[in-house]
């Protein structure tokens, strides 16, 4: 499975809709479930970003058409970043020649 982390900003319907934030997640924990991603952890942040969610996928595919289907709801923006444990870092340093 690959790590993702996802750093969001609401869109301007998200905020508007803030209330209904933490329902949201749990539908968005429940979309991921059917396409083979896990949502990990979800926070709620002060600062640039509003929220930092980690998810594992089984592949590429499945974390992007995850990442599509939740943009098309239209309450975040997001960005999606590649993230390696120590395990998976070893493995790709021993490769470093």
């Amino acid at each position: 499975m690959a790590t993702y982390v996802c750093l969001c900003t609401f869109t301007d319907q998200g905020i508007r809709n803030i209330k209904e934030s933490v329902h949201r997640a749990e539908a968005v924990q429940a979309a991921g479930r059917k396409l083979g991603v896990e949502m990990k952890s979800i926070l709620w942040t002060q600062g640039n970003y509003d929220l930092v969610v980690t998810f594992e996928a089984k592949d590429e595919q499945a974390m992007t058409a995850f990442g599509l289907a939740v943009g098309m709801q239209g309450n975040v923006r997001t960005q999606t970043l590649r993230a390696f444990s120590r395990e998976d870092m070893q493995q790709i340093l021993a490769k470093v020649g």
